[in-house]
């Protein structure tokens, strides 16, 4: 299995994986890149498109590639999601040419996100979490509580660490500049700053990344730790509990500059 990032926007990623005769997609929020990957490679066919929420910029281009390839989509069963597709909800299993995906309800951004998890074969696992986990960061909560998005982010965290985390935006440099704020004596977040930063100087992706990774400098992951919980009391006080650590630490990354 073949996993690429095909840039979608001006940060977005439509995660593409392939074995060489079949593709699937997850969040194809246009077409065109899709398209032109199709085009470059006529003997893959498109038989299926995952969607992790309901915002256009992870649907915008479904309609069209179903009218091109006829493949299957699948949408998460609590999203208001006006197209013709198949609801997946937590506990649901995707088999997709001999690849299980379970599908892992991750409600915070949305009221009704999903990911999907699953493990090729001789492969690590990869994720699927749409606009929920970054790497370094997590998504704004548009529709969800914090207690949820705490919640749904400890469900990823206990995820094997080998996992490949496959974000859907490039938000990496963002993140870990605010990541740097909260807890500058982090040094394996020093270090893979400095390592990010040379990837984009590249013009390269900085996803995926392991989850071990986000475990070890990821301050959304990281809440309850000494360093990020002392960070995030000092400049609110009344973060007194894990839930209102995690909404203040939130509050703090939405007026970050």
């Amino acid at each position: 299995m073949k996993l690429i990032a095909l840039p979608a926007f001006s940060d977005n990623y439509i995660w593409l994986l392939h074995d060489d005769h079949h593709a699937l997609v997850v969040d194809p929020g246009e077409s065109a890149p899709v398209r032109q990957w199709l085009q470059q490679h006529p003997h893959v066919q498109l038989d299926l498109i995952l969607v992790t929420h309901h915002h256009a910029d992870h649907t915008g281009g479904v309609a069209d590639l179903v009218m091109d390839t006829q493949a299957r989509v699948l949408t998460p069963a609590m999203e208001p999601i006006p197209l013709p597709s198949t609801s997946v909800k937590e506990g649901d299993l995707v088999n997709w040419h001999g690849l299980n995906l379970k599908v892992l309800d991750v409600p915070g951004h949305t009221a009704g996100h999903v990911a999907f998890w699953g493990q090729p074969a001789g492969q690590d696992p990869v994720l699927f979490c749409g606009d929920t986990l970054f790497s370094g960061g997590c998504g704004r909560l548009f529709e969800g509580t914090p207690a949820q998005m705490l919640d749904s982010l400890d469900r990823l965290a206990a995820l094997p660490g080998n996992t490949r985390v496959c974000c859907a935006h490039e938000y990496t440099l963002s993140n870990l500049k605010f990541a740097l704020a909260v807890d500058p004596g982090n040094t394996a977040l020093q270090a893979y700053a400095k390592a990010c930063h040379a990837l984009r100087d590249q013009g390269l992706p900085t996803l995926p990344v392991a989850l071990s990774n986000e475990q070890a400098i990821n301050p959304f992951l990281r809440s309850r730790s000494p360093s990020v919980a002392a960070a995030v009391k000092n400049r609110d006080a009344k973060a007194l509990d894990d839930i209102a650590t995690f909404a203040a630490l939130r509050a703090w990354k939405n007026e970050f500059r």
